[in-house]
């Protein structure tokens, strides 16, 4: 996995689970990412490239065997959490 970039934010390595918890900014979240007015340009290309690398390695990932779950900094915590839980049961 030498092209993988990318630190899980909690891992479950027996399970090979691996959460992420994206911030709406710097991971383009739908319903609340902004963009800056100034250096709109270079800003594009940073907040572009970093969407364009969270799917590249969900799909690395995902290529390894991985389930990866990932979840918006806005999710309520509780529903993360039952979330990750019922996939990690699942995973046996």
């Amino acid at each position: 996995m030498t092209d993988l970039r990318c630190e899980a934010d909690v891992l479950f390595p027996r399970a090979k689970v691996a959460v992420f918890v994206d911030g709406c900014f710097w991971h383009g979240c739908p319903d609340h990412a902004t963009r800056p007015a100034i250096n709109r340009q270079w800003w594009a290309k940073k907040l572009d490239r970093n969407i364009e690398r969270d799917r590249a390695n969900t799909s690395i990932l995902a290529s390894a065997g991985w389930r990866v779950l990932r979840f918006w900094e806005h999710q309520p915590i509780e529903e993360v959490a039952d979330l990750v839980v019922s996939v990690l049961k699942a995973s046996g």
